[in-house]
């Protein structure tokens, strides 16, 4: 084979042949967005419902008050920071999200008490309330303006129950996305891994 049908299959500065570079691992992996995570936005809402929520049907100078809407910023705000910290170290971005989906376990427990000491009904999964709660949360993007009308509308039981199926659904999602990170850490590992492999690629391409 000629030269030139040499260099018409390899391209005409190799980038096509064998030997031709491999594009380097990033060091850093993009920066995701949190406002496009599902569960960040189901978070916010959830923050959205609890503030009103508390203010106007718990006692002024009840604990709860504070403790519920701080559960539900923590929440969010821990969803949000795990997201940002995912550039630079998938263990805090682990952590935080973990963080974040106990605080919302916190806050499930709270309006589950605020219905039965008041001996309201708990909806069930299956029921058609529920699942009608379960449909609107597939409207995207999330947000408090899904809800605003039945915070304007309902009972403060019904407003319970809406939180408590918004807050199961943002768990799930929060479940999923922590098998997933798990997962690429066991698979890819932290920042101090990425750095040497990133250096062993550089110096087996002869870079110094």
């Amino acid at each position: 084979m000629s030269e030139g049908n040499s260099n018409a299959r390899d391209g005409k500065n190799g980038k096509n042949g064998k030997n031709a570079p491999q594009s380097p691992e990033p060091l850093l992996p993009p920066r995701g967005d949190y406002q496009t995570l599902l569960s960040f936005q189901k978070a916010e809402v959830v923050y959205d419902i609890t503030f009103r929520f508390a203010h106007k049907y718990l006692s002024r100078g009840d604990r709860t008050v504070d403790q519920m809407i701080q559960s539900a910023r923590s929440g969010k705000q821990n969803i949000l920071e795990g997201s940002k910290a995912a550039q630079t170290s998938k263990e805090t971005e682990i952590k935080l999200t973990n963080v974040g989906r106990a605080s919302l376990e916190e806050l499930l427990a709270d309006y589950r008490d605020y219905l039965r000491v008041r001996d309201h009904v708990i909806w069930d999964k299956d029921s058609k309330e529920a699942r009608f709660v379960r449909h609107l949360g597939c409207q995207t993007p999330q947000t408090f303006e899904i809800y605003r009308e039945f915070m304007a509308t309902r009972p403060p039981e019904v407003l319970a129950n809406i939180a408590i199926c918004l807050i199961h659904q943002t768990n799930y999602l929060l479940d999923q996305q922590l098998k997933t990170l798990e997962k690429e850490f066991i698979q890819q590992g932290g920042l101090r891994e990425r750095m040497t492999r990133v250096r062993l690629a550089n110096r087996n391409q002869g870079g110094k």
